[in-house]
């Protein structure tokens, strides 16, 4: 009983998780009652197979936390996004393509895709962008007579992109969990002076699939279009413009709604790419830029400042406090031997590291449901990280493949995050159904991805081989 100790930590962490209470809580609390559970038991004489050495590296652990620099990069790219959200940017930008695009058979669903994918170039926020595209495109989508499922499926789909399209928070936390596992890896081989993955590495990584995902929305909001007009038709610019509530000429509107997020994205993307910042220098030019942009449209006042210092905080904060528990639920569990019961159980594992992946990522997609991608980041990816990397997987590879399956994880009904994103600002005639039929198609798009990537995974790695 007590070899599988570890084990029973980690069921026991995800059934807390699934009672709501607060994840860096659950995390320490539960780590903290399994660590007196192994000393209590080690002082009665029951050999309970707890190593408490492991403990006295918590107070090394928080200190790295605290310091790491590529961390920093997380409360700027949430201002960077918050700032966004509140100048009204997104709203901008998806009149400006609803105009240009809306008059085609299926243009404001390509229009929405077009727009989720700057969305999420530019803040890197899953919630957010399906928020705000469901607020903002839905209305107008389902009064041009789009079918309900198309038009829930598409703002569901592309407000997902968040997830895989960088600058996103999840690559961010994702590639610094994953350099650690490397390392820890490159170790446990006799490699004694380990590589390691940058953020900036799993940016480029995530290029590739992310726009061929969205080329692959295009044409399937286009194909639905040509197949089933009725469910997408074409809206008149006229009376598109003013619904819309705008005034004069479609070119200003466009120059006012493209160039600035466009400016922004390259600010940010194309100086990583080009090597001339790292992603937390990037981060810091898109919150000024985001910062500037919102002075520009004049929508930052003290009490928008306010409300956006205090979100950001907020984030970050949860952030933070959940990195703490994860390490300390991490110490725990491999003071229980965890890592080597990990290891076992990969080695004897039929069909050696393919078998291993396979079921590490259906556990990751079932875990999806019930838990967010910080969480998965932080408990699951440490512990399964290393014993694939060891096993021989790129890890630029693995982390293209975890935040995709992740991002179809939370598609998925009856749980995916983004459903239940959408179903609080989707309109009471719009059914729940609606929205899980919508989704179908863009899953199998996704896991079709999955499958591309498993059998060519130089779609993740070559880019970054580039550079």
């Amino acid at each position: 009983m007590f070899d599988y100790m570890a084990l029973v930590l980690f069921a026991v962490i995800c059934i807390v998780l699934m009672f709501g209470y607060p994840v860096a809580l659950s995390l320490a609390g539960t780590a903290l009652a399994f660590a007196g559970l192994g000393l209590g038991l080690d002082a009665i004489g029951i050999d309970a197979n707890f190593d408490p050495a492991f403990l006295s590296a918590l107070p090394n652990r928080l200190y790295g936390i605290m310091s790491n620099s590529t961390l920093l990069a997380v409360p700027l790219f949430v201002l960077m996004g918050v700032l966004l959200e509140k100048s009204k940017v997104a709203e901008t930008l998806l009149d400006a393509m609803a105009l240009l695009f809306g008059s085609l058979r299926g243009g404001l669903g390509i229009s929405v895709t077009i727009v989720g994918m700057m969305l999420a170039a530019s803040t890197g926020i899953v919630g957010a962008t399906v928020v705000t595209m469901g607020l903002l495109s839905l209305p107008t989508m389902l009064k041009r007579g789009y079918s309900q499922s198309l038009a829930t499926g598409t703002i569901c789909a592309t407000g997902t992109l968040g997830q895989i399209i960088p600058p996103s928070i999840a690559l961010v936390l994702l590639g610094d969990v994953l350099s650690s596992a490397y390392q820890q890896a490159q170790l446990s081989m006799g490699i004694f002076s380990p590589k390691t993955v940058s953020v900036g590495d799993l940016f480029m990584g995530a290029i590739v699939p992310g726009l061929i995902l969205v080329v692959l929305y295009i044409i399937y909001v286009a194909t639905v279009a040509w197949l089933k007009p009725s469910a997408a038709p074409p809206a008149d610019r006229e009376e598109l413009m003013a619904e819309l509530g705008h005034q004069g000429n479609l070119g200003t509107l466009l120059l006012k709604g493209l160039v600035p997020p466009i400016v922004l994205i390259i600010a940010v993307l194309g100086s990583i790419l080009g090597g001339f910042a790292t992603p937390t220098e990037a981060s810091a030019v898109g919150a000024f830029g985001a910062l500037v942009l919102a002075l520009a449209y004049r929508k930052l006042d003290f009490a928008t400042l306010k409300e956006v210092v205090r979100s950001t905080t907020h984030v970050t904060t949860m952030v933070f406090l959940i990195l703490i528990g994860a390490a300390l639920f991490s110490l725990v569990f491999r003071a229980y031997g965890g890592e080597e019961l990990v290891v076992h159980l990969f080695d004897n594992m039929p069909g050696g590291v393919v078998g291993a992946t396979i079921i590490v990522m259906l556990v990751i997609f079932l875990l999806g449901f019930i838990l967010d991608f910080i969480e998965i980041t932080f408990v699951v990816v440490p512990i399964v990280g290393p014993v694939l990397l060891a096993m021989g997987l790129d890890p630029i590879w693995l982390g293209i493949m975890i935040a995709i399956n992740l991002q179809t994880s939370f598609l998925t009904p009856p749980f995916g995050f983004a459903l239940f994103y959408l179903r609080g600002v989707a309109p009471d005639t719009v059914p729940t159904t609606a929205i899980y039929r919508g989704v179908i198609p863009f899953i199998v798009l996704q896991l079709g991805m999955l499958v591309a990537l498993a059998l060519v995974p130089e779609l993740a790695t070559w880019l970054p081989a580039q550079f």
